[in-house]
This record gives C-alpha cells, structure tokens and sequence, in this order.
C-alpha cells in the first residue's frame, strides 16, 4: 500500500490538473527505453512497475532492483500512447534515478568495509514522504535498515538524555512499559557515558562522535563486561575513515550520508524512431 502512496503522491505532483501535451498528442502508440548514463546499482524497479499497473501503461524491465548496471545498459522499455507515456516520463526517471542514487552510493560504503564483520545501517535522516522508498534503496544497495521510525525502537540521545536524571532508573521504568521486544539504545558522546549506559542494561550502545581509539576501549570493556550489548558508531563516518571504524569491533555502522549524500545515478528516456 505504501509504494502506491507514494507513487501516487508523485504522479499528483507532476501532473496537476494534467498534462497539456495530451491536448494536442495524435495518441499515436510508441516505445520508449530508459537508458543508464552512468555505472551503478539500480533500484526503484518495483515503484515503478507499481506506475505500470496503475496507469496501464505497459514497462518491461530488463534489469532488477540491486543488480549492478553500466553506463548505456536499457533498464526497461515502456509501451502505450505517446501522451501517456510522456505524461509519466519525469516520474519514472526521478524514482529510478533517485533510489538508484542511493543504492549505488550505498554500495559503495559496503564494498569498503567487505570482509569486516560490521552492519552498515541508514538512518532517519529521509526525505519527508519517502522514508520507506529511501530505506529500500539502501537494501538494494546492500545495507542495513536501522529503526524505520520512532515506534521500533527507544532510542535515548544527546536530546533525550537532557532531561533524564537517573539513567538507571529511566532505563526501569521503560522496560515496564515499552513493548516487549523493542530494544533500548543510548547514544553516547564518551567512553564514560558508554559504561553507564551498558551498566544500566541498555541492549545497544551508539558511539557518537567519538575517535577510533574511544571506540575501541569502549569495546574491550563492552567484551569483557557486558558481551550480549550490541555496539554501533555513528558521526562524521565518511568513505575516506570508515575501514579504521569497522576494524574496532564494533557491531553496526549508521551514517546519514548514504541517503542524504548520495547523487543521482544519470539515465533518460528515448522513443525509439
């Protein structure tokens, strides 16, 4: 239901009261391919198959949702009235460009850190709308989803932990009341502030912030102490320094950027003549 929305959404947004193409278009039947410009992975394949069948428009894809592709491959062909598919161009392109952006950017960060035993997460850091679209493009880039939205997981930052006295005894009160399965995570700024939070038996522990060597005292206490607390790093990882990160022993890796930095993988559409 939610790749409909946002499909929807989409399609709404371009189009308006409609396009004013189809006014004066012939209707005459064509097809059209979409054309990688640029090496990548693609995604957004289901968006817009899901397009297809609710525009009757006929898209054959030849290429799947994480599949690597190459600068001049033909991702799909699209079929049907010459407004029509036009009417649907800018949309098609956008969600495939976008999420295969991400997913290609995505990769890369995981091609880095092969052979290390570390998850790369994403985060919450979407664009408003398109978190479930944006999270899929990081799977199919070869990530890890982390909490999808405040209602999966309790997480306690910086923010948070302002205006909590006793870590320990919020730690309590939430285990009464928060869902059975959902996990407690604490970011923490300082291997001090990491220590008292598994000491007040969180079951995951973000290292915000912190250099490679905080990390890895944080982990040798971690091991010796408290073995069944997942680790994770997060702030200002970047592709040049996430190698360094990775080889802690940290459990997780979330950074933002593999969604709010990724750029567009280039495509366009051409009507075969």
């Amino acid at each position: 239901m939610r790749i409909k929305e946002v499909v929807r959404e989409a399609i709404l947004e371009d189009i308006g009261r409609g396009d004013l193409f189809s006014l004066v278009s012939d209707h005459r039947m064509v097809e059209a391919k979409v054309i990688a410009k640029e090496d990548g992975i693609l995604s957004g394949k289901i968006y817009v198959k899901e397009l297809g069948i609710m525009e009757h428009i006929d898209i054959e894809f030849f290429k799947f949702d994480a599949n690597p592709i190459k600068k001049g491959d033909i991702i799909c062909k699209v079929r049907g009235e010459v407004d029509r598919v036009l009417m649907y161009e800018r949309v098609i392109l956008n969600i495939l460009m976008h999420c295969s952006g991400i997913a290609t950017n995505t990769a890369e960060f995981v091609k880095l850190v092969d052979g290390i035993d570390v998850k790369l997460l994403d985060t919450r850091k979407t664009r408003p709308g398109l978190r479930i679209m944006e999270k899929y493009a990081v799977r199919c880039g070869g990530g890890t989803n982390h909490r999808l939205g405040l209602d999966d997981c309790l997480m306690l930052k910086d923010t948070h932990l302002a205006a909590i006295d006793d870590l320990d005894n919020f730690i309590k009160q939430a285990r009464k009341r928060i869902p059975y399965t959902a996990k407690i995570e604490v970011e923490c700024e300082s291997v001090e502030a990491a220590i008292e939070a598994m000491e007040a038996n969180v079951d995951l522990v973000m290292c915000d912030n912190m250099e490679v060597e905080e990390i890895k005292k944080v982990v040798a206490y971690r091991d010796e102490h408290y073995p069944h607390i997942l680790l994770e790093a997060s702030g200002n990882i970047t592709k040049e320094n996430i190698v360094s990160y990775a080889k802690t022993g940290i459990d997780a890796i979330s950074s933002g950027s593999l969604i709010h930095k990724a750029v567009w993988l280039d495509m366009s559409m051409r009507i075969n003549g």
